[in-house]
């Protein structure tokens, strides 16, 4: 008799999973729940059951957001360049051609003008596909002038953000639009006109550290991850432990940074309600010309030109959002 025998092991047939194309069905990170794309998506990237919060494509997001049929684009000509002649395993060049085809979008940014319950606004939103919706030359741009469009029409402005910081392929150009966004966003301060800054996951880095965080009102989707540094280099610097949900919303309404956490079904009526009660008093223009199509060939941004847009007054550098005053 042998003293070791093979263990013997039960059969278990998994059955095929093929003819199931992918895409069709979602899997929820927080609690394994499985759900049919198509009905994620009319639910606006948000699992029924658990409340999560996928990402949202910033098309989608603008619609959600904003009356129907009154969205404008504007500033849809600018294009990123590569300043630094980037190389590493693919090209900057290389990198913009992918994150195009992948996204549909031009940058990682969308902004225009558009009404919210009637009214007039400026908005921009950021999307995480294009370059994990890192900041460049082009978004900053783009960002101070829907600000500029805000304060040139004494309208409100709503900034979407989901940002991984500022886009490295640039180096210090990108670094720049930090100073450019805020310099604007305190002129915007200084004419009473209300700024409300809108924070999904994630937000992080250059962007949570510049136009993010400057909001007369700061609200936050459930459960985001919003911060400077990521966590793992916080703690190997810190040598400390840190603390439970350190980093989302939820700790950071706690701690006072934001005002609200908002579900994205509730946003749009709760936007509407604070846009009622800051800019009740401020008298906007009734239209906003549309943006003027460019003939031939079409224009690219030049990378850190901090006064690219015409009749730009010019700001401190560095120059932080005063507080508003009740």
């Amino acid at each position: 008799m042998a003293l070791f025998s093979k263990p013997k092991y039960s059969k278990v047939n998994v059955k095929s999973r093929e003819g199931v194309p992918k895409g069709v069905w979602t899997k929820c990170p927080e609690t394994g729940e499985m759900v049919f794309a198509k009905e994620l998506k009319k639910n606006l990237m948000v699992v029924p059951l658990s409340g999560y919060h996928f990402p949202l494509p910033a098309p989608d997001r603008i619609n959600s957001l904003l009356d129907e049929g009154t969205f404008v684009e504007h500033d849809s000509n600018l294009r990123s360049t590569d300043p630094l002649d980037f190389k590493g395993l693919a090209s900057y060049k290389e990198k913009l051609i992918q994150n195009k085809e992948k996204s549909g979008l031009e940058d990682a940014v969308v902004s225009g003008v558009g009404k919210m319950g009637g009214r007039l606004v400026s908005l921009a939103v950021m999307d995480f596909r294009f370059l994990g919706g890192s900041m460049g030359s082009v978004v900053g741009e783009k960002i101070t002038r829907a600000i500029e469009r805000g304060l040139e029409f004494s309208i409100p402005v709503i900034i979407v953000s989901a940002s991984g910081g500022a886009r490295m392929y640039e180096g210090i150009l990108s670094l720049m639009q930090m100073a450019k966004t805020s310099a604007a966003l305190s002129r915007l301060a200084d004419a009473g006109i209300p700024y409300i800054s809108v924070l999904t996951n994630p937000t992080m880095a250059g962007v949570m550290a510049s136009f993010a965080t400057l909001g007369d009102v700061i609200i936050a989707e459930p459960r985001a991850l919003i911060g400077f540094a990521g966590r793992r280099v916080i703690k190997e610097t810190t040598h400390a432990d840190l603390p439970e949900g350190f980093q989302t919303s939820e700790f950071l309404l706690e701690h006072g940074l934001i005002d609200q956490i908002v579900t994205r079904h509730e946003m749009r009526g709760r936007l509407i309600s604070l846009i009622g009660h800051l800019a009740h008093a401020v008298e906007s223009k009734k239209t906003v010309p549309a943006p003027k199509k460019s003939a031939g060939r079409r224009k690219t941004a030049k990378a850190g030109n901090a006064n690219a847009s015409k009749g730009r007054k010019k700001a401190p550098v560095g120059t932080a959002r005063a507080p508003r005053q009740s």
